[in-house]
């Protein structure tokens, strides 16, 4: 059947950029290993981001966080909060001296009239106005003070004052009310009267709560719901929005020079005449900033504009400066990926775009695609792999250290894959009862053919049937011993180090199942390690390097196994620990004769047990090539001096032609 593909032009709703759980696990496999923890594993990779394998980028966080920053210093770029009253105060400017020219025209009219009395009165007055005038205070606080005990000349003048000053109170009422609501404009006192009741109303709920009885949040919401456009579904949902809504409106003040605030305080002491409006808003406010102190009460912004910023753009930019300080608290503190699904992405998308947004979104996703896919779980509250979590690691590591080989290392082909048990010869033999049902049909339909001729249908017979002839696998026992002591990752040779140990373990378990392989970590002390503590196995922090223990773990494992035994090391060291003989661990660096010997003599134990000790050399330095040269005299095992970019293609390579040698062997044996 013909596949059919429909294209169309793509309108924002297709899904095509991805991270699925193989990316994910590819990304994190390296750092799994270095750190032995998937949650420290994923926590970095939300901090860096990613590509996957189409080339898409999933922002991290570290570049979020930066936006963020970037974003601040455009909004605080956008002017000077000395320049919240600074309409109203041109205005206040603009009228004093439309009044100075009243009291000029008032002068003239009455010097032209003729009557000198009357000359002399508005000269005078004239003077005293003018005088008055003069000596407004520069603030705009103490401008209006005065300026309410002075006698207008001109009603015009008169008008627009009072004018202004409701403007400049209905400003400061709204600056006290946004803290309140994100719903009310362009206030009547219908509305004033209603904010305080919601207030009131408010403060009962929090009372209430605290006796222990039933807030009745629902009966608020039906009364004052409209004050609310976002909708709060819980009264700590509702609180946490008034908290940041005064934090808002208290770091504007904070941000504000000492001068400012005071200017500020008076306007609204004489300007405010509500006492009970301000006395609620005083009472919740002081148990708001109790609920939530993180909420950034003492924050303040510093603004480098040079254009005077309006009340309303100040009230603005401060909203907006605390909705970055929100995301940049949740970005900072996020502990999994989890938390990150708290973001609003409609505000993200705002403040930082649509490729933040959509990162964010999908980095929220993380530990539930390697849940789903079956490669992780929450394990008493720690996210650990999963067998098939543990397999998936293993074969990355595998593919990564194969990766990296010249062709030519492995014969120019991949390792085949071995059925169970068996290993092909790519001979055949005619079936017989009791044989594995392997049919060769190349040669099987041949043989009908033979038999019957070209005739057809083609007729198959008990006969015909042909099978793969197999021999059976030589049985091998391995236990690697990796090195923990604290040099390997201050050398940068851990991660290698432990990639090598999971691709081997990953190459045996697939390749050559009937294998035994053992693990053996060693540093001050050794200790057997299982395939599923692997990837969570770290360095240890103490030195000492202690083969002789190491060497005789890996002795008891391989007496309790059968086939051909080695023992394969990995380190960067000469011995300089060992146990002695009252079960003490003793320690010395550098080396001294007496540990050196006590390995040696573990090492005299294995040859004759029959068990070949292959090293693998990270450090080249002469004091460990001079012991290793003793090792090797001893046991007949091999040495290789290798470094961490070729320590894969040494050890695999030869485990590979070590397996060859010996199927090799045996079917001489055989054939002889």
């Amino acid at each position: 059947m013909v596949s059919r593909f429909n294209y169309s032009r793509w309108d924002g709703t297709q899904r095509g950029f991805e991270f699925d759980a193989q990316s994910i696990v590819d990304e994190i496999t390296d750092d799994l290993l270095y750190h032995g923890d998937v949650n420290a594993a994923l926590r970095r990779l939300m901090q860096e981001g990613m590509r996957n394998e189409r080339g898409d980028q999933l922002m991290g966080l570290r570049e979020m966080m930066q936006r963020l920053r970037e974003r601040r210093e455009e909004i605080k770029d956008r002017g000077d909060l000395g320049g919240v009253y600074s309409e109203i105060s041109a205005e206040l400017d603009d009228l004093v001296d439309e009044e100075r020219h009243a009291i000029d025209e008032a002068l003239m009219s009455a010097e032209q009239s003729g009557d000198q009395r009357r000359a002399e009165v508005a000269k005078e007055s004239a003077q005293e106005r003018n005088f008055r005038l003069d000596m407004l205070p520069s603030d705009l606080a103490g401008k209006i003070n005065e300026l309410e005990h002075y006698d207008f000349q001109s009603s015009e003048s008169k008008q627009r004052f009072e004018a202004l000053l409701e403007k400049l109170r209905q400003q400061i009422m709204q600056q006290m009310l946004d803290q309140m609501s994100g719903a009310v404009e362009n206030l009547t006192p219908q509305d004033i009267q209603r904010m305080k009741d919601m207030m009131a109303a408010l403060n009962e709920m929090l009372e209430s709560r605290e006796r222990g009885e039933d807030p009745k949040f629902e009966q608020f919401m039906e009364n004052f719901g409209d004050f609310f456009p976002e909708n709060p579904e819980t009264l700590d949902e509702l609180l946490e929005i008034m908290a940041q809504r005064m934090a808002n409106a208290q770091a504007m003040l904070n941000s504000m020079t000492p001068e400012q605030r005071d200017q500020m305080r008076q306007l609204s002491e004489k300007l405010l005449e509500d006492m009970d409006l301000r006395w609620q808003m005083d009472q919740l406010s002081q148990k708001l900033q109790g609920m939530f102190p993180q909420k950034g009460w003492g924050q303040s912004h510093e603004f480098t504009g040079d254009e005077p910023m309006g009340f309303s753009q100040a009230m603005q930019a401060m909203q907006e400066l605390g909705e970055l300080d929100q995301l940049d608290n949740l970005l900072r503190n996020a502990s999994s990926p989890s938390a990150l699904a708290e973001a609003d992405l409609d505000r993200v998308r705002e403040m930082l775009g649509e490729d933040a947004a959509k990162s964010l979104e999908q980095m929220a996703q993380l530990t539930k695609k390697l849940k789903d896919s079956g490669l992780i779980d929450q394990v008493e509250g720690k996210l650990e792999l999963t067998p098939s979590g543990l397999r998936k690691i293993g074969a990355n590591a595998l593919r990564d250290v194969f990766g990296s080989l010249e062709k030519d290392r492995l014969g120019q082909h991949q390792v085949e894959r071995l059925g169970v048990g068996h290993e092909r010869t790519y001979d055949t033999k005619p079936y017989e009862y009791g044989d594995p049902f392997q049919l060769d049909l190349q040669r099987t339909l041949r043989n009908a053919l033979q038999r019957q001729g070209s005739t057809v249908p083609l007729k198959l017979s008990a006969d015909d049937f042909e099978i793969e002839q197999t021999e059976h696998l030589t049985r091998s026992s391995t236990v690697l011993m990796l090195d923990l002591s604290l040099s390997m990752p201050m050398r940068d040779y851990f991660l290698p180090a432990k990639k090598v140990a999971m691709a081997l373990h990953s190459l045996m378990s697939t390749q050559f199942p009937r294998d035994y392989l053992g693990i053996v970590g060693f540093s001050e002390v050794a200790r057997e390690l299982t395939p599923q503590q692997l990837p969570e196995v770290s360095w240890d922090f103490v030195y000492g390097t202690n083969m002789q223990h190491g060497f005789m773990l890996a002795r008891k494992m391989l007496s309790r196994q059968s086939g051909t035994k080695q023992i394969i090391m990995i380190t960067d060291g000469e011995p300089t620990a060992h146990i002695s003989k009252s079960g003490d661990v003793f320690f010395n660096y550098p080396p001294v004769r007496e540990t050196v010997e006590a390995t040696l003599s573990e090492v005299m134990r294995a040859t004759r047990e029959g068990i070949r000790i292959n090293t693998f050399m990270l450090d080249a330095s002469h004091a460990l090539q001079a012991f290793i040269e003793q090792l090797t005299a001893i046991n007949h095992g091999r040495a290789f001096f290798t470094s961490p970019e070729n320590l894969g293609e040494y050890l695999l390579v030869d485990f590979i032609e070590h397996k060859r040698q010996l199927s090799r062997r045996r079917g001489s044996r055989r054939a002889s």
